[in-house]
Parts: structure tokens; C-alpha cells; sequence
């Protein structure tokens, strides 16, 4: 039995994001059919964590095992020629057989992505949040700091989750402007669900002068979901990277 570690991209448009659900087409619903085409065996693929519908990933991680004699760096050829184009294999290996994509994961990248031209760009409409409003972005990096560190984060999760504790660190935010595009990325050690999204809105606050930077620890400590922003939508935002302690294999 070996373990295959897959490191995957997606288009996340059109899925219902990436865990199974009935009556709904998900990202891991093609790959684990993809895989059953080609090892002719039923899988459970474990992904590091769940991607909501219309978020993409550049760097999903996730394993499955098999009995195939296929070596493991060979998956993401076959798998890429039987997957839709929306969804490809970016790395495979064979990893230790106590490797768990979820449990071993030690950090996460996401990057949330704004057009802020004046005018809705259709091309964009799905891979970024159009907001046309002037934004201060030296004082959305101020308020940014203060979510820095560990804290507890129930503010910014979204309703109906269940979870044994609300505490999470985030070690980086990033605010960056190019052009007409702002690229807002957080590093932490996971997320609650919306939670990158939820900061995300509270930030566009700040910037837009609708509340100060200042009120962010009165935000965290308020421990309520009313006192944050809104939760912007799900196209703008990319898993980048999930990182693991050392090497699998």
C-alpha cells in the first residue's frame, strides 16, 4: 500500500467547493473519479482542508493510498490527461504512509485578490473582488498588524461552524498594489471558515474610512461576528501554499 501526496491547482468556479456534497459537483468528487479511472480502485483523497465554492487553489494539498505499481511522481502525468482542464496536478510523490495532508500541515498561504478599478472588468468578474472604491492602503497595513499574533478569531468566523477552539496565529499579512489589482496575503496556522474573507471585508472598512484601524483589538476582543466587516466574496481568494515540517518522502 503506498501513500501519494498530490499537490494540486484549481478553478474553483465551477465546483461547489472542494469537499463532496451530494447533488453538487466538487473538486475532490473529479480527482477521486479521475483516480478510480486509473487505478481501478475507490479512494478517499484527504485534503489539507476545504475550499469554499468559487475559491481557486494553486496549492492544495492532499493524499490518497493505493495498491497501483504507478511510482508516485508519475500520478500527475496520467491524472492531468483524464482530469478537466479546470483541474490539474502541479506535483505528485510517494510519501511516508503516516503522512496525513490535514493533521501535518503546520501552516497556510491564502491571497485574496481586489480589482479596484473604477469600471466591472468581466474578464476579472471571476478570479477577483471588484470594489471601485479609493482605498488608504498604509492605513488598511496598520490595522493588519493588530491581527498579527494569536488571538481568539470568533469574530471573524462564519455562522455555523464547528470547531474546538477559535484560537489561531497568523504570522504575516500583506498588503500590495499593482496597477488596478490588490493582493491582500495571510500566512497563519489555519483558518476558521471565512476567516480570511471576513478580515478581508473588516480591512476594506479601514481603508475605506468606514471605521479606524485602532478598533481592530476592540473587533478581536469583542469575540462577535456582528462587530467585524463583511465577508467579501469567494472568487477573489487563492489557497497558495500549504506548508509541512520537513519533507514527506
Amino acid at each position: 500500500m503506498k501513500n501519494i501526496k498530490l499537490t494540486i491547482e484549481y478553478d474553483g468556479t465551477n465546483y461547489s467547493g472542494w469537499q463532496n456534497q451530494d447533488n453538487a459537483v466538487t473538486v475532490q468528487e473529479k480527482l477521486e473519479e479521475a483516480i478510480k479511472e486509473l487505478t481501478k480502485e475507490e479512494v478517499k483523497l484527504i485534503g489539507s482542508g476545504r475550499t469554499d465554492s468559487g475559491v481557486h487553489a494553486r496549492g492544495q494539498v492532499a493524499n490518497f493510498f493505493t495498491n497501483s505499481t504507478i511510482p508516485g511522481e508519475k500520478f500527475k502525468y496520467a491524472l492531468n490527461n483524464i482530469l478537466p482542464g479546470d483541474i490539474a496536478i502541479i506535483e505528485s510523490e510517494e510519501v511516508d504512509v503516516n503522512f496525513h495532508s490535514r493533521f501535518d500541515a503546520v501552516k497556510k498561504r491564502y491571497r485574496y485578490r481586489i480589482y479596484n478599478g473604477e469600471m466591472p472588468r468581466p474578464l476579472y468578474r471571476n478570479y477577483s473582488y471588484h470594489y471601485k472604491y479609493n482605498l488608504d492602503l498604509d492605513k488598511m497595513r496598520e490595522a493588519a498588524k493588530y491581527l498579527i499574533g494569536t488571538h481568539d478569531f470568533v469574530s471573524f468566523m462564519g455562522s455555523g461552524s464547528v470547531v474546538k477552539t477559535t484560537i489561531r496565529t497568523i504570522y504575516k499579512i500583506d498588503i500590495q498594489k499593482l496597477n488596478e489589482f490588490i493582493d491582500i496575503t495571510l500566512e497563519g496556522d489555519s483558518f476558521l471558515r471565512y476567516m480570511v474573507r471576513i478580515i478581508v471585508g473588516t480591512l476594506l472598512k479601514v481603508g475605506n474610512n468606514q471605521i479606524s484601524a485602532d478598533e481592530i483589538p476592540r473587533i478581536i476582543e469583542a469575540k462577535d461576528r456582528h462587530c467585524a466587516g463583511p465577508t467579501v466574496p469567494p472568487q477573489g481568494l487563492y489557497l497558495e501554499e500549504v506548508y509541512y515540517p520537513q519533507k514527506t518522502s
